[in-house]
């Protein structure tokens, strides 16, 4: 099986969706690996980032929580078409394929299984498990609603490990403390879900005090899994997604494309094994 990373954090404008694109695309395009991002967001915006019109999709990440709802009674029989083919789309990139989202996701809420004994927060897992095609690939990047319900629950149970981007700025790094204990009552009440934290990336660095001082805070947290890397604020990364196009496409020579790319061949050497602390002298850009 691949390995399912869940990137997230309970706070918008982390940075996620950004890395959910870029490592997709480094891990497809420079490194020769099958993967497949799923977005689970209903913003949609992991879609759009890589150039894809989603409201042009046929089927989306709603459909792999529908099927599996599906699946549970008897109406899965009366379909004339098997539910075990994933709503993948392929992008311009070889070797990425997406799932995209649009706002009909968020009507999950709403839809519940077939048995009411059933837990909806693990509808994505057992959809996934049910999905041969999901044995082509070496990673599934899932990008996460920037806030806590069935739709993180559901990602969160559907991984293996996890990404934590975390800004720089006070209020994210509150939301990172959250997102630890969401983590831990996730792992108390479903034992399975092992959940280790792969990676936390530091994002939209400024050379100001208050982002040092963070920054000492994160590597006081996380003194094992706090990435060796810093995404640094540059607007050439909106000037790509603008374009539906990425950074490594529009100005490879870029530092922070430099850095987009150490990140994914971190979390390639990682494994999802906690690493030793690292010295972190020159990685601040």
């Amino acid at each position: 099986m691949p390995r399912r990373i869940a990137f997230i954090n309970e706070k918008g404008g982390s940075g996620k969706t950004t890395l959910v694109a870029h490592l997709g695309y480094h891990f497809a395009a420079e490194r020769g690996l099958r993967t497949l991002v799923i977005d689970m967001d209903p913003q949609g915006q992991l879609g759009k980032t890589l150039g894809i019109d989603v409201h042009a999709a046929t089927r989306s990440s709603l459909d792999l929580l529908l099927d599996a709802t599906l699946s549970q009674g008897s109406a899965a029989a009366a379909l004339d078409e098997p539910c075990d083919r994933l709503p993948r789309l392929a992008t311009r990139i070889p070797g990425l394929d997406i799932i995209v989202s649009n706002k009909s996701l968020a009507l999950f809420p709403a839809w519940r299984g077939s048995d009411p004994e059933t837990d909806p927060s693990g509808l994505l897992a057992a959809r996934l498990a049910s999905a041969p095609e999901l044995e082509a690939y070496d990673f599934v990047l899932f990008d996460a609603p920037p806030s806590f319900g069935p739709l993180t629950l559901n990602v969160l149970r559907a991984s293996s490990e996890v990404l934590v981007p975390v800004p720089l700025t006070y209020l994210a790094l509150d939301g990172c403390a959250e997102l630890m204990r969401t983590l831990d009552t996730l792992r108390r009440r479903h034992p399975e879900a092992r959940l280790p934290v792969s990676l936390v990336v530091p994002t939209f660095y400024r050379r100001t005090r208050m982002a040092r001082e963070i920054l000492e805070s994160l590597e006081r947290r996380f003194p094992s899994e706090l990435s060796k890397n810093v995404v640094g604020f540059t607007v050439k990364i909106d000037e790509a997604q603008s374009r539906g196009l990425t950074i490594f496409e529009t100005a490879p020579r870029n530092k922070c494309a430099h850095t987009l790319a150490a990140i994914g061949d971190e979390l390639l050497q990682r494994g999802g094994a906690p690493q030793p602390e690292v010295n972190r002298s020159d990685a601040t850009p």
